[in-house]
């Protein structure tokens, strides 16, 4: 069975976890980010700020795991992403990304999802729109 036709328009999904000090230091190594906005308390209280904010690739992660996990899920394909940063994600705040599908070509596998993060007030820290090839996968 092709498990491609289990999509449709105003499927959606979501993934929280909460975004310790600690994901923000091992995302800086990870990705050479060291600036000190996201890893010195000292400095980022001078900025407008007022303290520590977690990388804005860190929290559109979140959106990663909800398409590559839940929505499409298995086996889909990034073709792009676009994201608006809409607020700061602070060391200690529960994260909730949703996707949701607002156009589904099944002849062509391609799909196009809103994507929000959201933190544990409701406040939209990051929007954007995901295009994504939806393969079928062997059952």
């Amino acid at each position: 069975m092709n498990n491609v036709s289990r999509f449709e328009v105003g499927q959606s999904a979501s993934l929280s976890k909460s975004i310790q000090q600690r994901d923000i230091e091992i995302f800086a190594q990870l990705s050479g980010d060291d600036n000190p906005i996201h890893l010195d308390e000292e400095y980022a209280m001078g900025t407008r700020f007022g303290g520590r904010i977690a990388h804005g690739m860190l929290v559109a992660g979140l959106i990663s795991a909800v398409l590559g996990t839940k929505l499409p899920g298995k086996g889909a394909i990034y073709l792009s992403q676009e994201l608006k940063f809409r607020g700061p994600v602070r060391p200690g705040d529960t994260l909730t990304a949703k996707v949701e599908i607002i156009e589904w070509d099944e002849e062509k596998s391609r799909m196009t999802l809103t994507t929000e993060v959201s933190n544990q007030n409701e406040d939209v820290v990051i929007m954007g729109t995901a295009k994504m090839l939806v393969e079928a996968q062997p059952n």
